[in-house]
């Protein structure tokens, strides 16, 4: 049976199904509260994705929404814990109205935004954790209106499951299904397979290392936001906790501390954007794995360098499918460095809340702290709205190789062919920390395999880009200095290249898109085919 069909026998057999008389169980939503939303659904206005949305007594899903961001926030229904910094009755029955205005508008017709998969299963999963604030002081009737929606959310999304975008997506709606299973009443066998379901996917999207498929170090903190209170759930009921998800979530957690930096916020690798310190600390406190971060982690493809107060992180892989590849960033061989409280080098990262249009820039390579080759990604990225935007053509094979040296010094050299087929050449990347941690020396170089030439005449771009708090004052003609606002001082020098200072955008800032600053060295390859350059910690 077609999706399409499948989804036609839903709507006819809509109102046929018994829908239950209560709910068992809200489960705990580990997300940050702010009063301040709270007040402002009071005061009939909705702040989402960087907008605010003025009601003016009406109903949002009468009105214009501000952009597509603010309306699969809106549709999703995570905002609903916000009311929980107020509870009044008055606070329950602003977003009761808005819950039934929703069933209303859209409750009748699976179409648009507010029935994409993911949006679907955020808001059953938002409705079941804040079911609490939505049935505050209800009536029957609406009562019944909220079951027998939830009931549809629960069919619908066990006929789309097999086909939602694979990755978080996916692994999403089977945690709103498997969390609906234990929170609603339902048989035995119900419970089991949605359990079975998950487990099925946790095997398949966390890897031997903990990381996630989708290669994004956010992912593990957004799905952790969910796995923690669904297993909790469980355990308070008294149900048998599916076989993979206490072992799944313990695999995450190294992963997920192995892309923190020191300032407590994740790198920005493949689609990551900024995180809440409050709710990556929610998580972390039910970590008890214990133990210093990995070195690697082999299955995810990513390296990391410590050594006292300074941490680097590198990308060396590529996206495990063309279907992953949507979210993907052209970033192979970035690296990210941070020290003490702060990070230095960093990429772009992934906007919070603008449009498509920025969303597929921070993709770009130059949106990395890598090299850039006649200002061409290393991946491309399809342009067809039949295929969306995944990566068509690039980055193959990324050989990897780590050595520690008798002096302390740990070393990381890997290779990319994302500008063989175009260039004729191959992008090689060599990352050194010594045993303090006062000196990350790096090679980057191009070169052409045994019995090949190069094609045309290729100029590289390195650049590395630095986070908005940290001033860059220029130094010499081929160094520049990176000031962080307690003082901290880290000299970086390319020697015998000219080291330029340029205006740079940051996607991933928590108030959205801003400024900030980056360091370029531009080098043509007929030249100077590699350059050597060193970022030098500087006593105060």
């Amino acid at each position: 049976m077609s999706r399409r069909a499948a989804l036609a026998r839903l709507r006819l057999t809509r109102h046929t199904v018994r829908v239950p008389e209560r709910l068992i169980v809200a489960p705990t939503d580990l997300r940050s509260i702010d009063p301040y939303v709270a007040a402002e659904l009071l005061n009939g206005r909705i702040p989402l994705a960087g907008r605010v949305l003025e009601t003016n007594g009406k109903s949002p899903f009468s009105l214009e929404l501000p952009s597509q961001m603010f309306a699969i926030r809106l549709h999703a229904f995570h905002w609903l814990r916000h009311i929980r910094a107020e509870k009044t009755d008055q606070a329950c029955a602003v977003a009761r109205a808005i819950v039934n205005d929703w069933i209303a508008v859209h409750g009748r017709r699976i179409q648009g935004i507010a029935w994409h998969a993911d949006t679907a299963a955020q808001r059953l999963i938002a409705w079941l954790s804040h079911s609490p604030v939505v049935l505050q002081g209800t009536d029957s009737g609406f009562y019944r209106r909220f079951m027998r929606s939830l009931i549809f959310h629960v069919r619908y999304l066990r006929r789309v499951a097999a086909t939602a975008p694979d990755g978080e997506v996916r692994f999403r709606v089977r945690i709103a299904l498997a969390m609906a299973s234990v929170a609603m009443p339902a048989r035995n066998g119900t419970i089991k397979r949605t359990g079975q379901a998950l487990d099925n996917e946790i095997d398949r999207q966390i890897l031997a290392d903990g990381g996630h498929i989708s290669r994004n170090p956010r992912a593990a903190l957004e799905l952790l936001l969910d796995l923690l209170p669904l297993r909790q759930t469980y355990v308070n009921l008294g149900h048998d906790v599916p076989a993979r998800l206490i072992a799944g979530i313990d695999r995450m957690y190294p992963a997920l501390r192995f892309f923190r930096h020191h300032d407590g916020d994740l790198a920005l690798f493949n689609g990551a954007t900024s995180t809440l310190a409050n709710e990556l600390m929610s998580v972390l406190r039910y970590d008890e794995s214990a133990g210093q971060p990995f070195k690697a982690l082999p299955h995810t493809k990513y390296q990391r360098l410590a050594a006292a107060q300074t941490l680097v992180i590198m990308d060396t892989g590529i996206p495990f499918s063309t279907d992953l590849s949507r979210t993907a960033h052209a970033g192979c061989l970035s690296f990210e460095m941070s020290s003490g409280k702060h990070r230095f080098i960093i990429n772009s990262g992934s906007p919070k809340f603008a449009g498509d249009r920025y969303v597929q820039m921070a993709r770009a390579t130059a949106a990395h702290s890598t090299v850039t080759l006649n200002d061409t990604s290393s991946s491309s990225f399809s342009r067809s709205g039949f295929l969306g935007p995944v990566m068509m053509s690039g980055v193959r094979n990324v050989p990897v190789e780590r050595v520690e040296t008798e002096d302390g010094r740990d070393c990381v050299k890997a290779s990319h062919d994302g500008y063989l087929a175009a260039f004729g050449v191959y992008h090689e990347r060599e990352l050194t920390l010594n045993a303090s941690g006062s000196i990350l020396t790096g090679r980057d170089r191009f070169f052409v395999p045994e019995g090949k030439s190069m094609k045309g005449e290729n100029r590289a771009s390195a650049r590395f880009h630095v986070h908005p708090t940290i001033s860059l004052v220029q130094n010499e003609t081929d160094s520049a200095m990176l000031v962080a606002p307690d003082g901290e001082t880290w000299l970086f020098s390319a020697p015998g290249c000219e080291v330029l200072i340029g205006e740079d955008i940051f996607f991933a800032d928590a108030s959205g898109v801003r400024a900030s600053d980056q360091i370029e060295v531009t080098f043509s390859l007929s030249d100077k085919p590699e350059i050597r350059w060193f970022l030098s910690h500087r006593q105060a």
